[in-house]
């Protein structure tokens, strides 16, 4: 036979409080509402009695005659609900259900009392159709919370509260990312029992629900749950559940598999959101890296493009690429490094901006590599990258490389940055042990003759003869033109101005403009074989760009 103490430790009675103080445990065998003082006279014995206490509303001294009547009536409780008519229990009466031995009951203003009748004579006559209530209950609550687009905390403490257990979810990397409220009252902290789970641990969750033995406070040994919630193939969030044993049926098989399904949409959904926020990111880094190489997008201030992304008025800009390291064994799994890239992007995001100041995280559209847009320098950018990826290697099959453009003053020239950086990630690719960091070292020129990337050469000309690499305005084609005779007659003047059939002075003004705009003497001869170099590649690259249309 139940007693009304054990009764009220099933979780879905944990919102109901005894008030009063007991040795003895009180059988329940019945429930009952009623309004009535005189109610002992037409009861069985073993009833728990549910009121609002109405009649007591303006005097609860009154109510001592009434516990003395059911404690005579050998009942098992009285259950007053509070917030209608009596505002608290007066103490009083509290201290006098502990004398009688007659436990007093808070039941709260939300919960109605005609349900809880139904709820408690459902529990105590043990029938299929409290089994199914409670399951449409659980449906229905995690429903709401569903509805309601609640925060990670705010549901693993309602869950917490409906299993009456300590719970913890931790993220991809083993962070605890929310707890219920019983770690609160604790003498130790989360952190004490979740680094008691080793990797062994980890790898049996992964596989499926699982249990082991940690140690409790009190260094005895209790039992911790885990279930894998799995929004991707191979990086999962972990739901914990200290002392699973404890938890009646059938809160144990049903509550928590039915968390689980709902965490997994939750955390599903969430990370959807935040790829097509994302996408947006890496749509804005893609379109200001293309304007200076490709299209000039004149007018476009890029600037306030950005603020919504974190761009802010600098006067240093550089680029960064991150790429997750993929072994021999791993090169076919594409999905996998898919996701690889995801979580080191969302660590990234978590990690980062605690070390370096004023950096942005954006993906790179159509790869797995992680750009890095630095707004302010960093004297210790090596070390932190390199802590940084011990710190992610440690905890997942994740290693983290990092390669660093050249830092420019303005933010429409952070195109150069990215090419220097995508180059060197493309060396430290090819490397049988790359380096954590890598700076971008200039290519000489004639490294990119033998070379057949498009974009190195169009990096390269660009970089060499700015607006006269790919010009369209008329007075830009000309300037090029007269450079090109320029250098083909070996910097002669007169030669040039005859085969041009323009004035000396003409082609010294020309010839000035152009220094001008390239920042550069013309007649170095270092520049001059960059320039030379530049207009043929330039032009070979016009050339092949016309055939394919």
């Amino acid at each position: 036979m139940a007693t009304l103490e054990e009764v009220l430790q099933v979780p879905r009675f944990s919102d109901l409080k005894i008030l009063s103080t007991h040795e003895q445990q009180h059988e329940i065998v019945s429930v009952e509402i009623t309004e009535t003082p005189d109610i002992a006279n037409y009861i069985p014995e073993e009833t728990f009695i549910l009121t609002t206490a109405m009649v007591f509303k303006n005097d609860q001294t009154n109510l001592k005659k009434l516990i003395a009547s059911l404690k005579e009536k050998k009942c098992a409780g009285l259950g007053i609900k509070v917030g209608r008519f009596l505002g608290e229990i007066d103490p009083e009466i509290i201290a006098y259900g502990t004398a009688l031995d007659l436990p007093i009951v808070e039941v709260p203003a939300t919960q109605p009392l005609g349900q809880l009748l139904h709820k408690l004579l459902s529990y105590l006559w043990d029938s299929k159709t409290e089994q199914l209530t409670y399951a449409l209950d659980i449906q229905k609550r995690f429903t709401n919370l569903l509805i309601h687009e609640v925060s990670n905390e705010r549901f693993i403490t309602d869950l917490g509260k409906i299993i009456n257990a300590p719970t913890i979810l931790l993220n991809p990397w083993k962070e605890v990312i929310a707890h219920s409220n019983h770690f609160s009252h604790s003498d130790r902290s989360v952190a004490y029992y979740t680094e008691q789970i080793n990797e062994k641990h980890f790898r049996r969750i992964d596989r499926g629900k699982t249990s082991f033995l940690i140690q409790n406070t009190d260094e005895k040994m209790i039992q911790i749950a885990g279930f894998p919630i799995k929004i991707d193939t191979y990086f999962p969030y972990y739901l914990l559940v200290l002392n699973p044993e404890q938890i009646p049926f059938p809160t144990s098989e049903f509550a928590i598999d039915q968390a689980v399904l709902v965490l997994t949409f939750m955390l599903f959904k969430n990370q959807k959101i935040q790829e097509s926020i994302e996408r947006l990111r890496s749509d804005y880094l893609n379109q200001l890296i293309t304007s200076q190489n490709y299209e000039k997008n004149e007018g476009r201030n890029w600037l306030d493009l950005g603020q919504p992304f974190g761009i802010k008025e600098s006067h240093f800009y550089q680029m960064n690429i991150v790429t997750c390291f993929v072994h021999q064994e791993d090169a076919t799994k594409l999905r996998y490094q898919a996701e690889k890239s995801q979580v080191a992007m969302s660590w990234l995001k978590e990690k980062l901006p605690q070390r370096v100041k004023d950096v942005l995280i954006f993906p790179i559209k159509e790869s797995n590599d992680i750009g890095l847009l630095l707004q302010a320098p960093e004297q210790s950018l090596e070390t932190i990258f390199e802590e940084l990826s011990e710190e992610l290697a440690q905890v997942l099959p994740i290693r983290l490389h990092f390669t660093l453009g050249n830092a420019y003053e303005a933010l429409e020239e952070i195109a150069n940055s990215f090419v220097e950086a995508k180059i060197a990630m493309e060396e430290v690719k090819q490397l049988k042990e790359p380096p954590i960091f890598q700076y971008y070292h200039a290519k000489g020129l004639f490294a990119l003759f033998e070379q057949t990337n498009t974009e190195d050469i169009r990096y390269f000309c660009t970089k060499t003869l700015k607006d006269l690499a790919y010009p369209t305005e008329p007075s830009l084609i000309e300037l090029r033109k007269t450079l090109k005779c320029y250098l083909d007659f070996n910097c002669e003047i007169s030669k040039t101005a005859t085969v041009l059939y323009l004035h000396r002075n003409t082609i010294k003004y020309r010839i000035n403009q152009c220094e001008e705009l390239l920042d550069s003497n013309i007649q170095n001869p270092q520049t001059s074989l960059n320039l030379r170099m530049a207009i043929e590649l330039s032009e070979s690259a016009n050339q092949v760009s016309v055939d394919k249309k």
